[in-house]
This record gives C-alpha cells, structure tokens and sequence, in this order.
C-alpha cells in the first residue's frame, strides 16, 4: 500500500533582496559583489529515489507504521530540509547517470546534451560548464567522486583524457573518473569487480586507500577542500562539485560506524596517511549494518497474526548506504557552522534518477535489491530507465539560510538543467545564452511564484518497465524503447515505445494524479494539449546522430503570426559580458529594427539580441550558415541551431540544418560585442532544391 500527501507551497518574506546581474555601469561595485558571493555546494547521489529521503517520503511510512511497510530514516537531510526548501517536482535530466551529469554540467536538456541515452564514458561537450561559468565569476572550483564523463572508453587510459575536469572548468578532482569504476565502492579491495582506479587531479593515489569506502572518502576529501578554502589566507569563494556513487549498484557496506562528532573536530578525517588515508580506513571491509536496521523486523506476509522477520540483508545493506550519505551531508553542515560560512553556502542536495533495480550483490548474497521494499519511488509508478514520475522526480533540497528563508515546500517544476541559470543570478553574473534553464533564485527567495517553463527529457532502454504490485498495470511491464517526456504547469505528456512524431502523448495531470493513472488523452477537452505537445517536443531539441530518434526527420510545426513588419527587433545591452549571455531579465541600453541583425547598430561593447520570425516558404529541410567577427549564438524556437559562443574563431562559418514546415518559425540571434569597434555578422540559407544565399529582409518578420 502506499500513502500519498498533498505538499502545499508556502512562501515567507525575506527582508533581503537578492541584487541581479550588474554588466554594466551600475549595481554592486566589485567589494560588494566579492562579499556576497555564496559559496556552492552541489551534492549529486547516484541512483536514491525521490521516496528514499525522509522528509519527501520515508517519515510519512514511519508514521502510518503499517508494519508490512518498511521504513528507513535520513536524519541530517531532514534537518537540512526544515532549515531550507523543499523542491517536490524537481527533474532530472535523463533517467540514468551520464546523460542526467551531462545535462546538469552544461546546462541544457537532453534535446542539446551531447551525451545522451546510455552513452557512459563519453566526452562531455568542450563548452561552458558549470565549472567554467562559476570560475568566471571568480570561484575556485572543484569536483569530487564520480565523473563518467572523460571520453574514450573504458579501457581508455588515463590521466590525459580529453574531457578530464581539468579540461572541463574544475580547478581540482579527486575521484572515480571512469563510470564503471563507479560500481564498486572499495577503490582497493574491491569484492564485485576488483580494484579501481581514484585520481587526484592526474595522480593515481588508489594504491594508498586501503580500507577506503568511497562515501566516506569523498566526504572526507570534501571536508578536506572546503576547511583549505575557508582558511585560506587569500580567500576566494568556492565551487564544490560532490558526487557520489552510492547507493548505485553493490551495496557495500562501510568499515565501522560514523565516527562521533562532526565538523572541524569529528566525524570523517583525511589523514593523508597512506594505507589509512581517511579515519575509517580500518576494522572490517564491507562489514557495518546501522544497528537500527540490523535487528530492524517487517511483516513479510501482511499477517499480523504471524511472527515478523528481519529485513533481509539486501535492504540492510541499502538502507546503510543511504543512511552514510546522510551522516556525510549532516558532517559536512557542522563543519560549514564550524567554520563560519553556513549563512552564506548555497548547498543543493539531489539525485541523478531514480532507484534502481540492481543485481550487483556480494558474493553469496541472493536477494535481488528492487526499488519496491521501501516504495524508494514515492507516490509515483516508474524506477531508474523510465520516464513516469518515479524514474524521473528527484529528492531536492535547497539551502541558503543568509538568503532563503527555510521550512518550505516548492511543488512548482524545474529541471536538472535550471542550476546553471540559477547559479549564475546567484553569484551575480548573466548565464551562457545557451543554457536551457532559468534561474530558480526568484521561486527560492520568494520573490516569484512560478518561473515556469517545458521540462523536456528524451531516451531511449531496450528493457521493459518492472511489474511491481505497486505499479499501475498500464505502466508495469511496459516496453520502453524510445521515449519522451514532457512537464507543462501541472500536466505531464509521457510517451513509450515511439514509432514516430504522430504518436500521442499520454497525458496526466501529475499535482492530482501523481501515479498517473488517469490518462486524459481521450478527453476531447485534451486535445489541444495533446497538439502543443507534440509542436513543442519537435521545437525545443536537436536530433543528434549518436542518438537517433523516430522522430529526427519529422518537419518542425510552424507557428501562427499576425501581419508582421519586416526585418528584425533588436535590443542592446552595453556593458562587459563574459560570453554570450541570457539577457533575459535585463534592462536594454536601447532597442530598434533593422532589415538583417547588424552588429553595428551598437555602438559600445555589449550584448546584442535580435528577435523575429524566419518565413518559410515550403516544407522540407534547410541549410543554415552563419559567421561573424564575435561570438554568436542562434536559435530558432527554443533550439539550438547554431551555438558559436565557446572558443569561436572570428569569420569561422557555422553550418546546420533543419526540417522545417512552411510558415513562420520564431527566431532569435544573440550577438556578443567585446569592443566598440565595428563588427560583421552574416547568416545564410537555402531551400530544398537552392542554393545558398545571404538571408535578406524579405525573409525575416518582426510584430
């Protein structure tokens, strides 16, 4: 059975106002800024389920005390959740790790992301990252854990990867940087797969961390990190990057209990001693139940009359690993009080997807780990792999307590990928215009309620969705193959096993009907809903050939306009801009028309954003080539089509192609002016059947 709630949203009034991006000449001068700079702490658990956490889910069980229904506990993250905000419709980006990373790290959604479906190990994309925007805005940056986004394979050596974080915007690593090495979580000893590699920056240091399980040693080099930058004689703010990868795959177990204390003086240690390189690297290899779960009893046969069992070791073992990620954020909470810089430390706290059905077992041990002991998936129907609510709806808290008031729950929508937009607002710099989130700082503080926008997720996974007796029996052994979701305000359209852009969505309306067990699709009342759907999934994504879809070549809807003039609006912002940013939010300096986007219609450095729509005389697939002196980002309704913002070569062309359908489709083209000299910009397309040409003022249209 399980029980499901209603989390209302409640604001309180913060007498602080967070200030915006200042690029040009006023705002907060550079002391200013330089003080209020949080710090970032970014925690990222691999595999836990929305209904894994206490406060989300696990409490409510406890307190129902249905004996047949087991219950684990997460202390410390409750305690981080009533001090801050709870994000009850948080979405991860893809519903298995690379792809979730991948997005979270660039910013975009799977419709941009280079790494997608179950692509491990691959390059992750040499573009503004979260490492990169963070180190322009002053930060020292660092990761720690896993990584899974180095390119080449497996096999592939190190330390001279080309997506190494080094390479990726982080001034410090230490970690698993392969993705399988993440599925053990003794770097050394080593019981399912052997030993694995950790690297600290390019060194290989797995040879001295004996005894190291890897919860506790990423904790213990994050303290490590965070007391060093604290202390630091020139202080800078920081970027921490941690990732863990448990409870993902073997449920091993710790050494010994978590050591007493917490902060500067308890709880983990990094002794920098090797062969005990961290303060529990002694005792027993995979050898510490939680007492409280080691002679913890159920009701196996929902027969009181009865006795009832102990849980078997399986769930022990993952209710421990969760229970160490718990005991590590609340260490990590003493020592930011310890040290002085809580009130001003961003920390956000989430999951890469949903719980996993895993049979990564020690040897010897039989019971399969499902998702279904602890109802890990909430309310909702789907595990890691699928794209109902379960696979795809994060545990995510958020903690600011200099700026965010606590002991509130945001049920709004947002996306994995809204953090780069969010840090960015937070820090005081514009985000890249390439990122496909929005700032959530307004809904945290209270200063918005609602910043919607579409949450998009596509993949793609051979296997069939779990028959758990939970589970609707529309959605338990369900085919999955290629699939797609889409979150619109309190809608969710989900689609399986796509054969092509014609299929319809199921739609539900999640905050009503969280395990999704009323389809609306045949409700006639649905049916323009059903339509913007499968408009807005062909306009708001790029096909990739590394991932083909069904519904790459299907023609991108057009939208309907008034009467429009022709030409193009355009807006500038003068001021210094670190790259081409989202200007959105901002104030332009002066705005006009203009038959073609012309950077010289600014005549400071600055941002320059063009807006209009491209008319489109026949159906089929069209050319686009663009080139300038700067860099330039274009899009054409929320996709990419040419992003020449990173490392741009001045006159280099940028080439892309789109299949779009006779009509008006909305444009936008960011132009980025580092001085005030004169600056071309020059795009260029062909219809099906022409030759390319330069675009005039026939072809764009502006209100």
């Amino acid at each position: 059975m399980r029980y499901c709630r209603i989390l209302t949203l409640r604001f309180l009034l913060l007498a602080t106002v967070i200030a915006g991006a200042s690029c040009g000449s006023g705002g907060q001068n550079n002391e200013e800024q330089a003080q209020s700079k949080p710090n970032v702490i970014f925690v990222l658990v691999d595999d836990m389920g929305w209904g894994d956490v206490g406060a989300f889910w696990q409490n409510q069980r406890k307190a129902n005390n249905d004996r047949s229904e087991p219950w684990q506990l997460t202390p410390s993250l409750d305690e981080l959740a009533a001090g801050g905000v709870m994000l009850t419709s948080h979405y991860t980006a893809a519903p298995v790790c690379a792809p979730s990373r991948a997005s979270l790290l660039l910013g975009v959604s799977q419709g941009h992301a280079n790494v997608r479906d179950n692509q491990f190990d691959k390059e992750l994309q040499d573009n503004y990252t979260l490492g990169t925007v963070l180190r322009g805005a002053g930060y020292h940056t660092a990761t720690i854990g896993k990584w899974g986004l180095q390119g080449g394979d497996s096999a592939t050596p190190g330390p001279d990867w080309p997506a190494h974080p080094a390479n990726r915007g982080f001034d410090y690593y230490l970690g698993y940087m392969r993705h399988r090495d993440g599925h053990e979580h003794y770097p050394k000893e080593g019981i399912y797969r052997g030993s694995k590699e950790v690297w600290e920056n390019k060194t290989n240091i797995a040879d001295d961390l004996d005894k190291a399980y890897t919860a506790d040693l990423w904790t213990a080099a994050a303290k490590r990190y965070i007391t060093e930058k604290a202390q630091a004689t020139e202080q800078s703010p920081f970027f921490l990057y941690l990732a863990y990868d448990t409870p993902h795959a073997v449920l091993e177990l710790p050494t010994q209990a978590y050591p007493e204390g917490g902060g500067l003086n308890g709880g983990l240690r990094w002794t920098g001693r090797p062969g005990q390189m961290i303060n529990t690297a002694s005792g027993t290899v995979d050898s510490y139940v939680y007492p409280e779960y080691k002679t913890a009893t159920y009701d196996h046969d929902n027969n009181p009359a009865t006795p009832e069992v102990n849980w078997p070791e399986t769930y022990q073992r993952y209710a421990s690993a969760c229970r160490r990620i718990d005991d590590g954020v609340g260490d990590l909470v003493t020592l930011l009080k310890d040290l002085g810089i809580y009130e001003n430390t961003l920390i956000v706290f989430t999951s890469d997807n949903g719980p996993s059905e895993e049979d990564y077992l020690p040897e010897g041990r039989s019971v399969k780990n499902t998702p279904d002991f602890f109802n890990s998936f909430g309310p909702f129907d789907g595990i890691k792999r699928d794209l109902w609510e379960g696979g795809v709806r994060e545990p995510t808290i958020v903690s600011w307590p200099g700026r965010i008031a606590g002991n509130r729950v945001i049920d709004e929508p947002s996306a994995m990928y809204d953090w780069m937009a969010t840090f960015a607002e937070a820090v005081g710099i514009p985000a890249p215009a390439r990122t496909d989130g929005v700032s959530l700082l307004p809904l945290l503080t209270g200063d918005r309620d609602s910043v919607e926008h579409p949450v998009y997720v596509e993949y793609f996974e051979s296997r069939r969705t779990p028959s758990y007796t939970e589970f609707l029996g529309s959605h338990a052994g369900r085919q999955r193959s290629q699939m797609q979701m889409i979150r619109m305000g309190d809608f969710s359209g989900v689609r399986y096993d796509i054969q092509s852009a014609d299929d319809d969505f199921e739609i539900y309306n999640v905050v009503q009907d969280p395990q999704e067990a009323d389809n609306l699709t045949s409700n006639s009342a649905y049916q323009e809903m059903q339509d913007q759907m499968k408009r807005k999934v062909l306009q708001i994504r790029r096909p990739d050939p590394g991932a083909p879809r069904p519904y790459d070549s299907a023609l991108i809807p057009a939208i309907e306009a008034q009467p429009l003039e022709t030409g193009l609006r355009w807006s500038a912002y003068e001021g210094s801009f670190p790259w081409v940013s989202d200007v959105a939010g901002l104030t332009p300096s002066s705005q006009g028309s203009a038959d073609l986007p012309d950077a010289s219609v600014m005549k400071q450095a600055g941002m320059l954003l063009y807006e209009g729509v491209i008319r489109v005389p026949e159906d089929g697939e069209y050319e686009f080539s663009a080139q300038g002196d700067g860099p330039f980002i274009v899009r054409l309704h929320e996709a990419l089509l040419a992003d020449a913002s990173y490392g741009y070569q001045p006159g280099q062309q940028v080439s892309a192609t789109a299949m779009l359908q006779a009509g008006s489709h909305p444009v936008r083209i960011y132009l980025l002016k580092k001085t005030a000299r004169e600056q071309d910009f020059e795009i260029q397309w062909h219809a099906p059947g022409a030759s390319m040409a330069k675009m005039s003022a026939a072809d764009f249209f502006h209100e």
